[in-house]
């Protein structure tokens, strides 16, 4: 069983900074894409950042120069590092990440279970 565990979220004020990150574990054997997505009460859910198993980074306009995704494939992990935070940076993020747990087999797409972060003006 894989699961996606975030943790970092929390209450910060505006122009402040977060570290979140995410842990992937279980029978995982690799992983492709990872990401960020968030989404703000009332709003569908966005994508905000996503990196590749070879290092390939792509961002929403809304977060660019703002916030920096890396990642950690020895263990699995994945961070998002937030600065000049904006109130309208407030949502859940949620971790993703695109895996396989059998050498030739499909991946699937994993979820955690989100972390709030509480940007305020």
């Amino acid at each position: 069983q894989v699961q996606l565990v975030e943790s970092g979220g929390g209450l910060v004020q505006a122009g402040g900074s977060l570290r979140l990150s995410c842990a992937a574990s279980g029978s995982i054997f690799s992983i492709n894409t990872m990401a960020w997505y968030r989404q703000a009460p009332g709003k569908q859910r966005e994508l905000v950042a996503t990196i590749t198993n070879t290092g390939s980074t792509n961002y929403a306009d809304s977060v660019k120069g703002r916030f920096t995704i890396s990642r950690d494939n020895a263990k699995n992990a994945v961070h998002l590092q937030m600065n000049s935070l904006k109130p309208d940076d407030t949502a859940d993020y949620y971790c993703f990440a695109n895996l396989r747990t059998l050498r030739d087999g499909p991946y699937f797409r994993y979820w955690g279970q989100g972390t709030q972060v509480t940007v305020s003006s």
